[in-house]
């Protein structure tokens, strides 16, 4: 027969024990419900670290094609129709936006079909008679001037009509050739070289016919107010000094500065703001070796760093920009790309970025980029003629090389990412503009040609600043709180403030962002003497305060219960606070002549901005002292009262308790809390990004601003194309910023169990 129950016996002293019936099925039951609670909050554990991992996956997923390696897949040879039509030396080959069809300038324009069978006719220069094709240069987007034997330079026109019928595409060249402009009256001097830009007030044209001897062509269009518009044509003769031969030339897209490359391995910059009367500006050795020639020059989209290829295969960058030390700006070495076999031959700009191509004649090709300095790809031709030349697509998607036989080849280049690497993102980087390498965000511009300054080191300085400061505001208030509620306060009074206080963790933090930005800087702003002087003055007035307290008869004092001390120091603090804002006032007018902005800047070099770190500190303070203090006044709580009983016994005071027996034993629960409430900062968003001023700059000031990772996502991203560089660099803060709360997060558990470990036997 089952037994279903058990009967046991209680009492108490003076009353009958009574039987206690357990059903058996019923503790099965609750031992059942214990295991499954226990399997759920388990796996629910499980589920949360999965979704966490999943999150971390996805980002991961989004930053990985940031740090592919370039490739390059070759896509083909193509030979012209007419056999033997090189292209003529320099800028002399181009292609459409889609690589469907591709020329080359020699005495003809050569029309190649990319994709394809079309056989489309080469397109002759006009009036050449007997001269022929020298030297082009490229003096815009589809503009060329053609040099010719006779002294003459041709204006040409390449462009690409786009059409689409019946669901297909069709690229159509047009090609359009000028009138000739003669350089040389007497048609004796052949054109060496040509380069040009559409200056403000007109084309300018620069053409070498001698070892040292410069033509520079000026029109000037004159707009009348009634009737055709008048072009003013000028050349003027240009001597130019140097040491051995002019070996190669480039002018900027301005029209202000020439370079001409020279046999001896010098630049040498000529002045053209007036080109009526151009100034030779400055000589720089700028060849690997000393005495290698100068064989190729370039600039790269912008028209700002100079691209210099040599004799013997050295490819670096330049600048022009003002010395570290003052002075006029004169030409400054950026990088040293990996260099060739061979002298360089050729020098392309990507018109997408700041990456460039560079070629020797054995057809050895480096993709390089001007703002990291780094070699991307190397590429080899197949062995055969002298390479020529060398272009980058429209949309930097593919490169075009051509031989002297006229065969082109091309590539198709996957390179979507190539501003990051590890030193753009994490380290220095020389820009455009500066004078020296330096940490940089500013992921957006307003030309074209702008150099995206994609370092997140300033993003993590800025977040660690602001953390700094926030935890150095909330930390010593949220700690001396917890201590004093848990140890001191009386418990009717604890009662209500200690809800009070965790009711302040509900606030949002756009509302407090939204005040700090709005109420509380200008306010700052008015009274930061007085901030800077109240930590000292409210001490003296508590101070003061506990002497006339102590003055006080003991028969009055008993009256108050022990832990009502709040009551009377509410106001003490709130007079205190007054007398400091007063007395910063009048330190302001008698030591800071009037003004501590002025001050600030005259004698320590500091600027002050309305949003700075120290309002950001006070209101994100604000933010995470309810945590702070809640898991600390917790971690106190918790504390064995028989430890505290001991101590009192001995003799001990209760402040002497609380320090050395009770703060040391909560410790672990304590550091959890500054830990907890540094990662709250560390991720804060909204104070940040309405508080701050958002400006990325590394300047530990508290008077001045800052930019942190969390607030830079919440304000580029939404604007930033999905899959592009921006975007993913997004991701790569949102990863550095996960990684960073990770470990402090680990780092903090190792050492609460080490505290824990050696606090336990207390």
């Amino acid at each position: 027969m089952a037994i279903n129950v058990e009967t046991l016996t209680a009492g108490e002293p003076g009353r009958p024990a009574r039987p206690l019936v357990v059903s058996r099925a019923r503790t099965r039951r609750r031992i059942l419900l214990d295991r499954l609670s226990s399997r759920l909050v388990v796996l629910g554990g499980i589920v949360i670290i999965a979704s966490i991992l999943a999150i971390l996956f996805v980002i991961a997923a989004e930053v990985y094609p940031l740090f592919k390696t370039p490739t390059a897949a070759l896509v083909g040879t193509y030979r012209p129709v007419a056999p033997g039509a090189a292209p003529a030396p320099g800028d002399s080959v181009g292609v459409d936006e889609y690589r469907e069809v591709a020329y080359a300038i020699a005495g003809t324009v050569e029309l190649y079909a990319l994709k394809g069978e079309r056989s489309l006719p080469a397109v002759p220069a006009p009036a050449l008679g007997g001269a022929t094709v020298t030297t082009v240069a490229s003096v815009g987007k589809g503009l060329y001037v053609l040099g010719t034997s006779e002294g003459r330079v041709i204006p040409l026109g390449v462009r690409f009509d786009v059409t689409f019928k019946d669901g297909r595409r069709t690229v159509t060249p047009q090609v359009e050739f000028g009138e000739p402009v003669v350089f040389d009256p007497e048609r004796k001097r052949a054109i060496l070289r040509l380069t040009g830009a559409p200056a403000g007030g007109g084309p300018l044209t620069i053409a070498q016919v001698g070892p040292t001897d410069l033509l520079v062509q000026t029109v000037i269009e004159k707009k009348a107010l009634i009737g055709p518009s008048r072009k003013e044509e000028s050349v003027l003769r240009l001597p130019v000094q140097v040491d051995g031969e002019i070996t190669a030339l480039r002018l900027d897209g301005r029209g202000e500065d020439l370079f001409i490359g020279t046999s001896r391995g010098q630049i040498v910059r000529y002045d053209l703001r007036e080109p009526e009367s151009p100034k030779r500006a400055e000589v720089a050795d700028v060849a690997g070796r000393p005495g290698v020639p100068v064989t190729a020059l370039g600039f790269l989209i912008g028209d700002r760093t100079l691209v210099v290829g040599d004799g013997a295969g050295g490819v670096s960058s330049w600048q022009v920009i003002p010395p570290p030390t003052g002075g006029a700006p004169r030409l400054m070495r950026v990088y040293v790309f990996q260099g060739h076999r061979g002298p360089v031959v050729a020098v392309t700009a990507s018109q997408r970025d700041k990456g460039f191509a560079t070629a020797d004649a054995s057809g050895q090709i480096h993709v390089h980029y001007g703002t990291s300095g780094h070699t991307l790809l190397s590429l080899g031709a197949a062995a055969g003629p002298a390479l020529r030349t060398v272009v980058f697509a429209p949309k930097s998607d593919g490169l075009l090389a051509a031989d002297a036989s006229g065969a082109l080849t091309q590539w198709r280049v996957d390179n979507p990412h190539p501003e990051v690497t590890l030193r753009t993102v994490f380290g220095k980087a020389w820009y455009e503009g500066y004078g020296a390498p330096a940490y940089v965000w500013q992921s957006t511009g307003g030309t074209d040609d702008f150099e995206a300054k994609l370092s997140l080191t300033p993003l993590v300085y800025g977040t660690l600043k602001g953390t700094f400061y926030a935890l150095l505001f909330a930390v010593p208030l949220a700690l001396f709180a917890a201590v004093y509620v848990s140890e001191f306060m009386h418990p009717n009074v604890k009662a209500y403030v200690k809800p009070v206080v965790e009711i302040m963790a509900a606030l949002p933090s756009v509302v407090l962002g939204f005040l700090a930005g709005l109420w509380l800087a200008p306010m700052v702003e008015r009274i930061v003497p007085g901030l800077f002087v109240m930590p000292l003055v409210v001490p003296l007035c508590i101070l003061a305060s506990l002497v006339v307290w102590r003055a006080v008869p003991r028969a009055v004092r008993r009256r108050f219960r022990p832990g009502m001390e709040l009551a009377f120091l509410v106001p003490i603090v709130l007079v205190g606070a007054w007398l400091a804002f007063l007395l910063g006032g009048l330190v302001e007018q008698a030591l800071l002549g009037g003004s501590y902005r002025g001050w600030l800047l005259s004698a320590l070099g500091l600027t002050y901005d309305q949003r700075n770190s120290l309002v950001v500190g006070i209101a994100m303070g604000f933010a995470v002292i309810p945590i702070i203090f809640t898991i600390a006044e917790d971690s106190l709580a918790n504390v064995p009262q028989h430890l505290r009983a001991g101590s009192l016994a001995l003799g001990a005071t209760r402040w002497q308790t609380a320090i050395r027996i009770v703060l040391p034993t909560a410790s672990p629960g304590i550091f959890s809390a500054i830990m907890i409430g540094f990662g709250r900062a560390v991720g804060e968003t909204m104070i940040v990004l309405m508080a701050t001023g958002n400006t990325p700059v590394m300047d530990w000031s508290i008077f001045n601003g800052f930019r942190a990772l969390s607030a830079n996502i919440a304000v580029e991203l939404p604007e930033a194309p999905e899959g592009g560089t921006l975007f993913r660099v997004l991701f790569l803060a949102a990863f550095l910023l996960f990684c960073l709360t990770f470990a402090v997060n680990t780092l903090a558990e190792l050492v609460r169990l080490k505290l824990r470990r050696k606090f336990r036997y207390l």
